[in-house]
């Protein structure tokens, strides 16, 4: 019974937190499909709904709904982090991708998972040379402020820590482990842990978003600096 269950196990694992999404959700969840399906990949997307107050948790159902390869699930509260945790946890697939509902670069599949022959995890980066970043300008400055304080408080060694990666489940599981951050800031965390951990490459992306931010960048930041606060406390002070 072990031995079919494993073969059944899909290779890449695509997990996609979800937050108030029922504007975009299924035209982006119908592209997704298609671009994997034409690209022939035996994969599943696990869709980590968190404390949605709209429409999208009824949307994903109807997605959902009969597919072998698409499957969801809720958390009450709204945390980018925890869903995330709980996604790459119940993921099944070998490789697992961190995507971004309103991305979802199908050009970050065709570039990452060959790289996974040789590195344990690939980081889109929106500031690696070559990338397109078409944000708006306060959100570009955010990154950037953001990714130069942990440079500079936590030895970052890369340019980018919050978008789409890629990475060997197995691998990263420990790195995942002694992860304590959560909200924006878990991307962070475990970006940072894996570049003193595993191998990690970067490579860039383009990024043009389907739609504006579902969160306001301004009431992110208070949370936002206690989390990073709290991480260098705890990687700088204690070692952890």
């Amino acid at each position: 019974m072990l031995r079919a269950q494993v073969l059944l196990a899909p290779r890449i694992s695509i997990v996609i937190p979800v937050y108030n999404e029922e504007e975009i959700i299924s035209s982006a969840a119908a592209d997704l499909v298609a671009g994997l399906d034409q690209r022939n990949l035996d994969y599943e997307v696990i869709f980590a709904e968190n404390g949605s107050r709209d429409r999208t948790p009824q949307l994903l159902e109807e997605i959902c709904s009969g597919s072998g390869r698409l499957r969801w699930f809720h958390n009450d509260t709204p945390n980018y982090g925890s869903a995330m945790k709980r996604g790459i946890l119940e993921a099944k697939g070998e490789l697992v991708v961190c995507d971004e509902i309103d991305l979802c670069d199908h050009s970050f599949y065709d570039a990452a998972i060959p790289l996974l022959e040789h590195a344990d995890m690939v980081v889109g980066s929106k500031a690696a040379r070559g990338s397109s970043d078409e944000r708006p300008a306060v959100r570009r400055l955010a990154t950037w402020s953001l990714n130069t304080t942990l440079r500079v408080a936590l030895g970052f060694k890369g340019t980018d820590t919050h978008g789409l990666k890629a990475f060997r489940r197995e691998k990263l599981l420990p790195v995942l482990e002694r992860c304590g951050a959560d909200m924006d800031v878990f991307a962070s965390e475990f970006v940072i842990r894996a570049w003193h951990s595993v191998r990690v490459e970067e490579i860039p992306i383009q990024l043009h978003e389907k739609r504006k931010p579902s969160i306001h960048l301004f009431r992110r930041v208070p949370n936002v600096l206690k989390q990073v606060a709290r991480l260098v406390y705890v990687i700088r002070v204690k070692g952890e």
